[in-house]
């Protein structure tokens, strides 16, 4: 059986997190229902009331555009749920189950076409997060899960 704070090298991983709104509004179980029915495997769960330090690591790329700050704020302005997912081809596919960026262009099917919506309070209130490409993957994952490591091929 194997360990499982031990990631397969040889499958692709993501990051996923259920955003604040999504946690408040109770959506965690739906989100993780779907990526199960997908066939992916959880690696890694974890409930995390994240800080402006692991925030920012985790959006650096973002740092210097005039919305970080906000979206800081709304990250850290309740629990977020953590999730690393495996499987083949896993960040397109948990991409294409999120669907697009913006709630109210996602398609009919997707978490955000199904279950979310502009609030109007001028932050993207998408309820999911998801890695999007294997580089970005590998940095969030050690970020959210620093006791996670890869075992030996």
């Amino acid at each position: 059986m194997p360990t499982p704070d031990l990631l397969d090298a040889e499958k692709e991983h993501s990051l996923v997190l259920v955003k604040p709104d999504g946690f408040a509004r109770g959506l965690t179980g739906e989100v993780l229902r779907r990526i199960e029915a997908k066939g992916y495997v959880l690696k890694g769960l974890k409930i995390k009331k994240a800080n402006e330090e692991l925030l920012g690591e985790h959006y650096v790329e973002h740092k210097e555009k005039h919305f970080f700050k906000d979206l800081v704020e709304y990250m850290s302005s309740g629990p977020v749920v953590a999730i690393v997912v495996e499987g083949d081809r896993v960040i397109e596919g948990v991409r294409s189950l999120m669907g697009n960026t913006n709630p109210t262009l996602a398609a009919p099917g997707t978490i955000r076409g199904d279950l979310g919506r502009d609030w109007g309070t001028g932050n993207v209130e998408n309820i999911v997060h998801g890695s999007d490409s294997p580089l970005s993957a590998a940095r969030e994952i050690a970020l959210w899960f620093p006791e996670l490591t890869y075992k030996e091929s």
